[in-house]
């Protein structure tokens, strides 16, 4: 049985609950849990005073309910476990996470998946911009796990992103993959304005129907069928997301870059799209 946690609180002032794990509450009463202190803006209170908390957090499930749109850093730095939001979620939602599985059944802000390690995160909704990026001044941003988000996502995904795989079922924004270091992003719709700008190696699959212009620092490599985006969409199948499976059949036109940068990255497009 999970620990159920309803939001009652109406305000316009941002709430943040970083640390307010599966990992911290499984081995709590539901009193201890009440008194966990969270931040309603700048002031600590404890978190009873915006939600009802129920159940047994003893098997590390944990569910929210109610509109969290303005309720930030949820299932950040969680190891293990699993989080469900039922409706929107805040900016942050599984930052630097390095474990376990969160679900978005709704819209979640920016920064989903933020540095984050290990783990899946899957946004039934649209995501906001820097998905999976590194925070301003930070060396590199996701390390490792898999986000998916079924609709659209905004701008800079995986920015300076070093592993994992992050897949965006709609359109996303501009710059993304920018600086990467490695991993892989995949965008089934349509894209914004340079992408991979400064990317050293990993690969982008933009499979949108209308390309976007590349940089002039990319070139033209081959058109071929990849073994590799294959293995790649049926693990996207396998983790429930939904995609045009003739994707397993067609063909990409390849290009590598930034030439600029290290130069080792590649960017694929779907062929029939720009024939």
């Amino acid at each position: 049985m999970a620990i159920t946690l309803s939001y009652h609180a109406q305000t316009s002032v941002p709430v943040e609950i970083e640390g307010f794990t599966t990992d911290w509450v499984c081995d709590k009463s539901i009193g201890e849990i009440e008194r966990f202190e969270i931040f309603h803006g700048n002031r600590k209170i404890p978190i009873a005073e915006m939600f009802n908390v129920s159940g047994d957090p003893s098997d590390k499930r944990m569910e929210f309910e109610g509109n969290l749109s303005g309720v930030h850093w949820i299932g950040a730095h969680m190891t293990s476990g699993s989080v469900r939001i039922h409706g929107p979620a805040g900016r942050h939602v599984g930052s630097q996470m390095r474990g376990g599985e969160i679900v978005v059944e709704g819209n979640a802000g920016g920064w989903v998946g933020a540095e984050m390690h290990k783990g899946l995160i899957h946004i039934k909704g649209n995501a906001g911009h820097l998905t999976g990026a590194a925070y301003r001044g930070s060396s590199k941003g996701m390390t490792g796990g898999t986000i998916l988000v079924d609709g659209n996502a905004g701008n800079e995904i995986g920015l300076t992103m070093r592993r994992g795989l992050i897949a965006i079922g709609g359109a996303a924004g501009d710059m993304i993959g920018f600086n990467m270091i490695a991993g892989t992003v995949v965008v089934f719709g349509e894209c914004g304005i340079r992408p991979g700008a400064g990317m050293r190696r990993g690969t982008l699959a933009l499979f949108g129907p209308n390309p976007p212009q590349l940089l002039p620092s990319f070139r033209y490599a081959t058109t071929y069928q990849s073994q590799t985006v294959k293995l790649m969409l049926r693990e996207l199948k396998g983790k429930g997301f939904v995609m045009d499976e003739a994707l397993m059949q067609s063909e990409f036109d390849l290009y590598h870059g930034d030439f600029v940068s290290l130069g080792k990255g590649e960017i694929l497009f779907r062929h029939e799209a720009v024939a």
